[in-house]
């Protein structure tokens, strides 16, 4: 049975209305000083000035007293290992004297480490009583003690925590020196990969040094199992480790008369299953179809001139036909895929917006089109040498952003996909009936959102299902911002007895090529689509047929949650299916 004991009690003041001497950090304070904390020193017979004094004399006398002995020894031609009494005793003193003087330059250091620990305990006994410690120098808790309510004593804030370093053992002592070296800032982290020409090396030498500067551990990050060579300069800076998201398959999804399985990366539960529920009433009901109205990427320069007739003259320049086809050829010379389709221009006093818009092949194009914007700035500049160049984005784009223009002209990929949904399907596998859908429709989707004030919100939740999808095949996820606009519509046909649903997607900005898409599980997850890599015989197929098949999925998960708000579901399912309860406090913590 363990023993405990309390520290030991502060010493209070007997004077009235129990006056408490004070000390920092601390309520309750006894009268130690910090110059009578425990030292090593203190297990000496003598003081350490003293034991010092003796010890170096014993050691320098006791060996000039050897080597005198081994002299003689060797001038009479007697053996060495034949010694006397007062020799033994000597070699005895000599070799103990040693071990003290070798330990008398490192008193300091063990007495640094033995005071720390001491005034962290006497820190933490006066932040909270409550705490005991047993022969092992544990702590533990114990219950509160009774306190007199006569003596006013404040409680002092408690303390965070403090971080303390958490090092991991590295495969070298230079991986250690590397570690060091970034802790102390001679080497930026950044630099690793260049340096040491091995990724994986770099990244397991940043994670190390990033645990021990802020002592948080990175655990449950894996470092294992990823190719950090094929993120180098294209996807991802000072990596130090990879988040795993689970991909749930959705489908068969039948649009345009083909099959797909939709790979979906989300840690939401009911998602998946819910998507899949709504590409099964759409397959039991003849499968949807998709038309593609739009296919082109955009960037807006912003550019400044003196007077706003200057800026005027450069949009009629830009606007006039018959200047289109050499700027496009200026353009189309960033790339062998990017086509100039138009130019539309906005003018906000002598600033103007000039919003560039382009084919881009299997890419996405955000960099292609760049490029040509770049290459038509530098051509009109010969004609307008007064125009200042602002910005190569001036937010007219738009990218990653909520805009009407996007809203309204489009940006990327612009879809419309439909099904009928028979009335047998509506009942038996999304358990409502096709009145009820429409009118929540109008109510929820059309009505609710003008009351919101949504823009391109119209929808019940096509960010879910676009946001699951990017992340599995490797898209920008932050583009899922422009790429969930949507307008979900739904209508009785038949005599009012099988749903029409259509879903419209003015800008969705996806591609098979660059980015994320090149990544091995990104690659797989496209090529279970059959859009992995660029198309050879019809450049930007693929492209199309992944923002076809976005709307499509869109369109079964709008199914889905819309029939489970009208049957009054979505909150008993979320329940079941959408609550953990593992504990994950101590994994958090």
């Amino acid at each position: 049975m363990d023993t405990f004991r309390r520290l030991p009690k502060p010493l209070r003041s007997t004077a009235p209305h129990g006056n408490l001497r004070k000390r920092k950090h601390s309520a309750v304070v006894d009268d130690r000083s910090p110059s009578t904390a425990p030292k090593a020193s203190d297990a000496l017979p003598l003081p350490l000035h003293l034991t010092n004094a003796v010890f170096f004399t014993l050691f320098f006398s006791v060996a000039y007293y050897l080597l005198h002995r081994w002299r003689d020894k060797i001038r009479n031609s007697i053996p060495l290992h034949i010694v006397t009494l007062s020799e033994i005793a000597a070699i005895v003193s000599l070799i103990a004297s040693f071990i003290y003087l070798l330990g008398f330059f490192g008193i300091d250091f063990v007495q640094s480490f033995i005071a720390r620990a001491s005034h962290d305990v006497w820190e933490l006994n006066d932040t909270n009583p409550n705490y005991l410690i047993n022969e092992d120098h544990r702590l533990v808790t114990c219950p509160p003690a009774n306190i007199s309510t006569k003596t006013n004593i404040v409680s002092a804030p408690p303390k965070l925590p403090a971080s303390e370093p958490i090092i991991t053992p590295l495969a070298s002592e230079e991986d250690e020196m590397i570690v060091n070296s970034i802790v102390n800032g001679t080497i930026p982290s950044y630099s690793l990969e260049s340096k040491l020409g091995d990724c994986k090396r770099a990244a397991a030498i940043r994670r190390e040094a990033l645990q021990r500067m802020t002592g948080r551990s990175l655990e449950g990050l894996p470092l294992e199992g990823f190719d950090y060579g094929s993120i180098l300069g294209q996807c991802c800076e000072m990596p130090v480790g990879y988040v795993q998201i689970p991909v749930g398959i959705a489908g068969p999804l039948l649009l345009d008369g083909r099959e797909y399985s939709i790979p979906m990366a989300t840690t939401e539960g009911c998602l998946v299953a819910s998507t899949n529920r709504g590409c099964k009433a759409i397959y039991l009901s003849g499968g949807a179809t998709s038309v593609l109205l739009k296919d082109g990427m955009t960037r807006a320069p912003v550019v400044r001139f003196g007077t706003t007739t200057r800026a005027a003259e450069l949009k009629f320049f830009l606007e006039d036909p018959h200047n289109f086809d050499a700027l496009a050829v200026v353009f189309n010379r960033s790339s062998r895929f990017a086509r100039l389709q138009g130019i539309q221009c906005s003018i906000a006093g002598k600033n103007l917006y000039i919003r560039f818009s382009c084919s881009t092949g299997d890419a996405m194009g955000m960099n292609m089109v760049s490029k040509g914007v770049q290459n038509v700035l530098e051509f009109l500049e010969s004609d307008f040498a007064d125009m200042d160049v602002i910005g190569i984005s001036g937010n007219f784009c738009s990218d990653k952003k909520p805009a009407a223009v996007n809203w309204i002209e489009g940006r990327g990929k612009s879809v419309v996909c439909e099904a009928i949904i028979k009335e047998e399907v509506v009942k038996k596998v999304l358990k409502t009936d096709v009145a009820l859908l429409v009118e929540l429709n109008m109510l929820k989707n059309l009505a609710g959102s003008a009351v919101a004030g949504a823009l391109g919100g119209f929808n019940a939740h096509a960010g879910n299902i676009v946001s699951a999808i990017f992340i599995a095949t490797g898209q920008d996820p932050a583009q899922n911002v422009e790429s969930s606009h949507c307008i979900t519509m739904m209508e009785a046909v038949n005599d009012g007895k099988d749903l029409h649903i259509s879903v419209t997607l003015p800008s969705i900005e996806v591609g098979t090529v660059g980015g994320g898409t090149q990544l091995a599980s990104q690659s797989a997850c496209l090529n279970l689509l059959g859009v992995m890599g660029a198309c050879k015989e019809s450049p930007g197929s693929y492209s199309r047929l992944l923002a076809t098949i976005v709307a499509g999925s869109v369109l079964a998960g709008e199914l889905s949650l819309m029939s489970a708000i009208a049957a009054g579901q979505l909150v008993k399912s979320h329940m079941k299916y959408n609550r953990s309860s593992k504990d994950v406090s101590k994994a958090a913590s």
